[in-house]
């Protein structure tokens, strides 16, 4: 057996949702901030990205977390998101799936009832605590970054289907919530290409006609998420289906996503701080959410969220590259 790389991994899933966790094989990543150092490993070292998201070591829905040392000194811990899309700036299920893999691996120290841990993100610090009963992670609650309403009742042409109106906002990335009514299309299974089909134009028409820039942090500029709002949706229990860029539906009920639909609720005055908000995956799957407080974000009013769920891990590996390995960066079909 030989091996040019070896990468030592975690495996972990987020109500349904994968995250692998690499724990070891990337070394620490040259920046001051951890932005900083996801501007470097996509500049230097996405193959590796490519290598442990794509096919054959992963698949087309594929999710991971890169720990690092923290470049603050208020976290205990560095993360950087991969996914078969990028590299995110924040992601809320694989927050919870590295808070959980930490805990259940005894990487830090473990407290009862609660575990709290400090993440360095991309996107800023994230703090996860862990809820624990006899040394199992029995859910995860993070607080997230500040997350705001962008602009709401925009419209845009969307290829295949006309005028579409939507709303946009940040939750550690950016979100456009659209209604299914309006598309015209039964939530259901059954009709999932045809869902993922719209998610895809409109989240095109968005960044061609309307393209998104945060306020405070230039080079978070995409939006490669659309919300499928099933009918029936309220400020207490919405339903959707989330389409991914380049391509996938994501099985959680999406931690940035909740945090993005808190805010758009807030902010047409349906959610008010402290009240429970039920956000259901396309799966069934489902994460708690609140708004611990209202802050503001540049110019723009703005909550601070939190996003309660649950991960389970999968199993350890070693994923190896073999120097004849005819697919060092993966692939996608």
């Amino acid at each position: 057996m030989r091996a040019r790389r070896v990468f030592h991994a975690v495996d972990s899933h987020t109500e349904g949702m994968p995250t692998r966790v690499i724990t070891g094989g990337v070394g620490t990543l040259p920046g001051d901030t951890m932005f900083e150092r996801r501007r470097a490993f996509l500049a230097d070292h996405d193959d590796v990205r490519t290598l442990l998201m794509y096919e054959p070591r992963g698949h087309a829905s594929m999710s991971g977390a890169i720990l690092q040392p923290p470049t603050r000194p208020d976290a205990d811990f560095g993360v950087l998101f991969i996914e078969v899309s990028g590299c995110l700036p924040m992601c809320g299920h694989g927050t919870i799936g590295v808070a959980t893999v930490l805990v259940e691996t005894g990487m830090v120290e473990v407290t009862e009832p609660e575990t709290v841990i400090r993440l360095d993100t991309p996107a800023g610090l994230v703090t996860a605590t862990v809820h624990v009963d006899n040394g199992a992670a029995k859910a995860v609650t993070i607080e997230n970054v500040p997350s705001y309403l962008h602009a709401r009742d925009q419209t845009v042409d969307a290829e295949g289907f006309g005028p579409v109106r939507y709303d946009i906002a940040y939750g550690g990335n950016f979100y456009a919530f659209v209604e299914l009514d309006d598309l015209g299309i039964e939530f259901s299974r059954a009709n999932k290409d045809a869902m993922l089909t719209a998610g895809l134009a409109i989240m095109d028409a968005v960044n061609r006609q309307n393209p998104v820039v945060h306020p405070l942090n230039p080079e978070i500029d995409v939006c490669h998420h659309v919300y499928l709002a099933a009918p029936g949706s309220t400020a207490t229990h919405s339903r959707h289906a989330m389409a991914i860029h380049p391509g996938w539906f994501d099985r959680s009920p999406c931690g940035t996503g909740t945090s993005a639909r808190m805010a758009q609720l807030w902010s047409r005055g349906s959610l008010v701080p402290g009240a429970d908000f039920i956000n259901e995956s396309f799966i069934g799957s489902r994460f708690t959410g609140r708004i611990s407080r209202t802050t503001t974000v540049g110019s723009y009013d703005g909550i601070v969220p939190t996003v309660t769920g649950r991960a389970w891990i999968t199993g350890t590996a070693q994923y190896m590259l073999d120097p004849s390995d005819p697919f060092p960066d993966g692939f996608l079909l």
